[in-house]
């Protein structure tokens, strides 16, 4: 996001466009108008980071509009973050300010929070750790009562927790959410609350089976559980995959079973093109699938994947991308019709919108 374009006066007339923009793409194929779920207009960003700029002999937060590298914004504070970054970022500066051990060769910086209150940073060296940045670390850590991860070439020191504990309430129940530092997680916590609401109201009550493509660290794969008898998710990353199965283990959700493939090729497997040697033991064929969730990266589902979803009576999909969205939809056209659509405004001051469409077979 560009500095320039935030402005909260004009967030109900960007909101309006995005609208717009997503109806017009949807409306070749007959969908009916788009709920809009609204973001906070400050303070909705749960991450942030920065590189350092020195002026003199002092470091400042600083970021960078797109195309140029060379003229920094300097930053005392940052109002589409958090709340909670915002009171951070001036004690951090003031620790690394008083502390050579923190200060040395530290280029940047990343702010990970939620929404229950936790805290992670991240801190960045062009050298070597050592003991005194431990030492100075782990007071810091207790100061600022966040946890902090030191990264350097070949070296990772986590002070406290390499995760932070998020809470999100979906249909009156509270799910409890572990996040990696590293991995991805939606950067806008009131929306994504607002998108697993909806999800979970889309899907309905099934008595029938589930397959969950791209879970992530299990952000929709824990309410959409308690909507059907299994879940068959599948997931690339090994973070994300350790992540997602701690978080089920915390929520004592039990119907789910995770395997790290990627979309692809859990197609290969359902089109018993190869077998895979982590799905030894699974039962593919005993699944009733009767949904498939789909929760792709901007590029959308592979030609492939796409058509492994037209096998299914309803097809959820959630997209950061609205042009790959509709590419995917007039793939499946013929076979399945929108029968809800909505645009979740995770991405205030921006063209980026998310929006999720609810397929069912014509």
């Amino acid at each position: 996001m560009s500095l320039t374009h935030f402005d909260p006066s004009h967030y109900d007339t960007q909101l309006a466009g995005k609208k717009a923009r997503l109806a017009e793409l949807l409306a070749p194929f007959a969908a009916p108008e788009p709920a809009v779920f609204d973001s906070p207009r400050e303070h909705y960003r749960l991450r942030a980071e920065f590189r350092l700029w020195r002026e003199g002999e002092e470091r400042h937060y600083a970021m960078f509009d797109p195309g140029d590298k060379r003229q920094p914004i300097l930053l005392d504070d940052f109002p589409i973050a958090s709340e909670r970054i915002n009171r951070l970022m001036p004690q951090l500066k003031a620790a690394w300010q008083n502390s050579a051990a923190l200060a040395f060769k530290l280029f940047q910086v990343e702010f990970l929070t939620t929404l229950a209150g936790d805290a992670l940073i991240t801190l960045c060296y062009h050298r070597p750790l050592d003991a005194f940045w431990q030492t100075a670390a782990e007071q810091l850590a207790a100061e600022l009562g966040a946890s902090i991860v030191g990264r350097s070439r070949g070296q990772r020191i986590v002070v406290g927790r390499d995760y932070v504990e998020e809470e999100l309430e979906v249909a009156g129940r509270r799910f409890r959410y572990r996040q990696p530092e590293g991995a991805f997680t939606q950067p806008n916590g009131v929306v994504c609350q607002k998108m697993l609401n909806w999800a979970f109201e889309a899907l309905g009550e099934r008595d029938d089976d589930l397959l969950e493509l791209y879970c992530g660290n299990g952000n929709f794969t824990l309410p959409l559980a308690t909507r059907v008898r299994r879940v068959l998710a599948t997931e690339i990353s090994k973070t994300s995959v350790n992540a997602a199965l701690a978080n089920l283990d915390d929520n004592g959700v039990d119907n789910v079973t995770l395997v790290r493939l990627s979309a692809e090729e859990l197609t290969q497997a359902l089109n018993e093109v190869r077998p895979f040697r982590r799905l030894a033991g699974i039962d593919l064929k005993g699944y009733d699938f009767g949904s498939v969730f789909v929760d792709p990266p901007r590029a959308g589902m592979d030609p492939d994947t796409c058509e492994l979803t037209r096998r299914f009576e309803r097809i959820l999909y959630i997209s950061c991308n609205p042009e790959t969205l509709a590419a995917n939809i007039a793939q499946l056209h013929d076979s399945h019709r929108i029968v809800r659509c909505a645009l979740f405004d995770q991405f205030p001051y921006t063209h980026h919108m998310e929006s999720g469409v609810l397929l069912e077979r014509r």
